[in-house]
């Protein structure tokens, strides 16, 4: 099962490291990565692989929330089929 997560904010040292330690807490493995900084926001994607997760999307969906509210950033997952369909024409 395949996931999107997105993390948006004003950038600061450790975003990565800390989202990255996090999915590998959980046995949750990153498929693809892109970020970029625009004007100074940090904007970041990636496709992750929840099948061998240690928690439920929803609980993962809620905790990285709360850690994004932490790190002053906003983090949110979203099943890959809900993200196709709301990004589709």
């Amino acid at each position: 099962m395949n996931a999107i997560i997105t993390v948006v904010g004003t950038d600061k040292v450790g975003i990565i490291a800390r989202v990255s330690a996090f999915l590998a807490d959980r046995n949750i493995n990153i498929e693809d990565i892109s970020q970029t900084i625009l004007s100074g926001n940090f904007v970041m994607m990636m496709m992750v692989d929840l099948s061998k997760s240690s928690k439920a999307l929803e609980d993962v969906k809620a905790e990285l929330a709360e850690m994004g509210s932490v790190m002053g950033v906003s983090i949110s997952l979203m099943h890959e089929k809900v993200f196709s369909a709301m990004h589709r024409i």
